[in-house]
């Protein structure tokens, strides 16, 4: 155990050392070289994050630690050592030829890159909680009409409900998903959403993919669930994609039944349904703007409140 920690020690030590050369020897040609190479390795992750690709850095950082630990300068497996060697010379081919489809996406997505984007990545993000804000009124708004489009109709003829599928992206990126649907880049609101989901539009059969307050694709295919045969059987086509998409992200996943009006929302693979317009716009308001934010809202639509009451106060007098 002690020549274990002493060649630990050792390794540290050689390490600080050379760090401690390297940082005296810097020059500002240095400086610059590493900032553009993290650059790169940052839009670099930005864009893996979107695929499969994810789960591959996970698992090559886990090796490499793994690998780190068994040399001779820590523990000193030797056998390990040795699988990891010989692992790692032909892991790289094995690598490219299985992610191959991502790694071709990734290469499209660099392409296709925007260059406003690229020098400014937030240059479309100014107001992003009032935008949420409106947003979720939108998808309440939206989500009711499909639920009972009669309500506030007095016509002879009922229509029937409309069904809808609204995925709410947040830390995990739903690239894959939003390639096999057709790309759009538009503000929600809720005639926008009924127009998509209208029957007869093309765009209506799948899911719509609301990325940063915008809805970023239409007509997107979901997962099915891990365990498909432990699902109600009641549940249809839609609320199956819902709990698939919910398992595989911790996106927020809006559900209208075609068949009985029903709004359900799915999270973390389990799906709570009998949600109104007030309650679903509660319920996306607490998961989607920071409480702070939701405070300073409150607070700035009780004095509006109060702002009435005084002008009509006014005005009564």
């Amino acid at each position: 155990m002690g020549t274990a920690m002493e060649k630990a020690m050792t390794f540290l030590s050689d390490i600080a050392s050379r760090v401690v050369g390297i940082v005296a020897s810097l020059e500002v040609s240095d400086l610059l070289d590493m900032l553009l190479l993290t650059y790169i390795f940052y839009k670099g992750f930005k864009i893996v994050r979107e695929t499969k690709a994810q789960q591959l850095v996970k698992g090559i950082l886990i090796i490499a630690i793994i690998y780190a630990i068994s040399s001779p300068y820590v523990l000193n497996l030797r056998v390990m050592s040795y699988l990891l060697d010989n692992f790692i010379q032909v892991g790289i081919i094995a690598i490219v030829i299985v992610f191959q489809p991502e790694l071709r996406r990734v290469l499209e997505r660099v392409g296709r890159a925007n260059v406003r984007s690229v020098f400014n990545p937030g240059y479309n993000s100014d107001n992003i909680v009032q935008n949420w804000a409106d947003t979720i009124e939108a998808i309440g708004e939206a989500a009711s009409r499909f639920s009972d489009p009669n309500a506030g109709k007095d016509t002879a003829e009922k229509l029937p409900p409309v069904g809808a599928l609204i995925v709410i992206e947040r830390q995990n990126r739903l690239g894959e998903q939003i390639e096999n649907g057709t790309v759009m880049d538009c503000i929600p609101s809720a005639a926008v959403l009924e127009s998509i989901f209208f029957k007869n539009n093309p765009l209506h059969d799948g899911a719509v993919i609301i990325r940063n307050a915008r809805i970023i694709a239409a007509a997107c295919f979901l997962p099915t669930p891990h365990k498909e045969e432990l699902i109600n059987k009641d549940l249809g086509s839609r609320h199956r994609a819902a709990i698939g998409m919910s398992e595989d992200s911790d996106a927020i996943i809006i559900v209208v039944s075609e068949e009985t009006g029903a709004i359900s929302v799915a999270e973390n693979g389990e799906l709570t349904r009998g949600y109104t317009k007030e309650r679903l716009i509660s319920y996306l308001r607490s998961k989607l703007i920071p409480e702070n934010n939701r405070d300073i809202n409150i607070i700035g639509k009780i004095k509006a409140r109060k702002e009435r009451k005084n002008d009509r106060g006014k005005k009564e007098k």
